[in-house]
């Protein structure tokens, strides 16, 4: 089968390079400001679209120096993006395409990856030739297994990164008999693994709140437009990339040690997005505990629920192994030995007992089981993993199979 992957180099251009990407990165800024402009004064009336503008666009770049300098593929992508970001919008999948601003970090993709030559020099260095960029040194040199279908340019932080994106063929993965195991996503612990415990995060955005806090505050000290106040941003963007990082890094990891060692993972199916929606309400009707549901949401995004979910499923697909999701609703107020479901089995947020057949235990254990459990009584898990992983967990096989009747 063919699988698509990806992998990211960091760049070091010279000076005359580096100037060159910020002036394709601003032409793709500019692009898309006018085309959404366009798109949103005269799209309906005159029925713009992709094509009727990237006809204008082969205008414009006639009469203006600067776009016509940088490659056409990239300017030919910012409006394929802008139509993919309209059909998502229409679609009800994400919101209306915003402007670009100046102070976001450029990012442009080159379409065509046979025009991309990846060489290596050192033993974890190498050059990458890009149309019009020329050949450009890197670190992080990885034999690339497959055709390379497009490399993505961005900025981070000061910082110049290449995703090259690769396609290649590899055998089909042999299915796994490991036991399925339910994964609980919380906040005091990031996951509970059925019949195997706890793992919690590294809480790096929380850990860095104060530092940040000083940080942005120095920024809001300086005068706007200088250099002082650039270099200030520079360091919290800094600061920012560092906890991306570290959460990424222990993200991986997790998902790779569950992809490795468990043949099924039963999830939740949480509507992230929905649950970190603010309380603040308007100001008719203005929310309630407005500061305690701003630090749930912030200890919710720290935890990387969803980056999880994706680390998870395509390294278990490559495993051998499936991931599933099951409804999320009353999974913490359930018990796992009689399936009695009340809010006051939760008798703290860290505590379960059950109010009809006494049975306590953690909160985030007893979910964990509950998931794994719904697998199999929505008929997605076969009922002898049910068996295999109430084993290995030590839990009574006659009474979750009760009542899972």
């Amino acid at each position: 089968m063919k699988i698509q992957r990806a992998h990211v180099v960091r760049l070091y251009p010279d000076l005359a390079q580096e100037d060159f990407l910020c002036q394709i990165g601003g032409a793709t800024r500019f692009l898309w400001n006018l085309a959404l402009e366009q798109r949103q004064t005269w799209g309906q009336r005159h029925g713009l679209n992709r094509f009727s503008q990237s006809k204008e666009l082969t205008q414009l770049r006639s009469d203006v120096d600067w776009l016509k300098a940088c490659p056409s593929q990239v300017l030919q992508q910012v409006l394929n993006d802008l139509e993919k970001a309209f059909r998502n919008f229409f679609a009800r999948r994400a919101g209306f395409p915003k402007f670009r601003k100046k102070s976001r970090a450029a990012s442009f993709r080159f379409p065509d990856g046979k025009s991309a030559l990846y060489e290596r020099l050192t033993g974890k260095g190498g050059r990458l030739k890009l149309p019009k960029i020329g050949w450009v040194r890197f670190r992080g040199w990885r034999e690339i297994p497959g055709q390379i279908r497009n490399v993505t340019v961005r900025c981070d932080a000061g910082q110049w990164f290449a995703a090259i994106q690769y396609e290649h063929d590899v055998p089909e993965p042999a299915r796994k008999t490991l036991p399925a195991v339910g994964i609980d996503r919380g906040v005091a612990a990031t996951i509970a693994v059925s019949g195997q415990g706890r793992v919690k995060g590294p809480d790096a955005y929380r850990k860095a709140m104060k530092r940040l806090a000083r940080m942005q505050h120095i920024v809001a000290r300086r005068k706007k437009g200088s250099q002082n106040r650039r270099k200030a941003v520079l360091r919290v963007a800094r600061l920012h990339r560092k906890v991306r990082r570290i959460r990424a890094d222990f993200l991986h990891k997790v998902s790779h040690w569950l992809a490795k060692n468990h043949g099924t993972l039963v999830f939740e199916d949480l509507k992230i997005r929905n649950m970190v929606r603010s309380a603040s309400g308007t100001v008719a009707e203005p929310g309630r505990n407005v500061r305690q549901k701003a630090g749930l949401n912030r200890s919710i995004l720290d935890q990387g629920w969803g980056l999880l979910r994706l680390f998870s499923g395509y390294k278990t697909a490559a495993c051998g192994g499936q991931c599933l999701d099951v409804p999320a609703p009353n999974t913490s107020r359930e018990c796992r030995m009689c399936g009695h479901i009340s809010a006051e089995n939760r008798a703290s947020q860290a505590r379960f007992s059950c109010v009809r057949c006494g049975h306590a235990e953690n909160a985030d254990d007893n979910a964990s089981v509950v998931i794994v459990k719904r697998a199999v009584d929505n008929g997605v898990l076969p009922v002898e993993a049910m068996r295999q992983h109430a084993r290995e967990a030590g839990i009574s096989v006659g009474s979750l199979l009760a009542s899972c009747q």
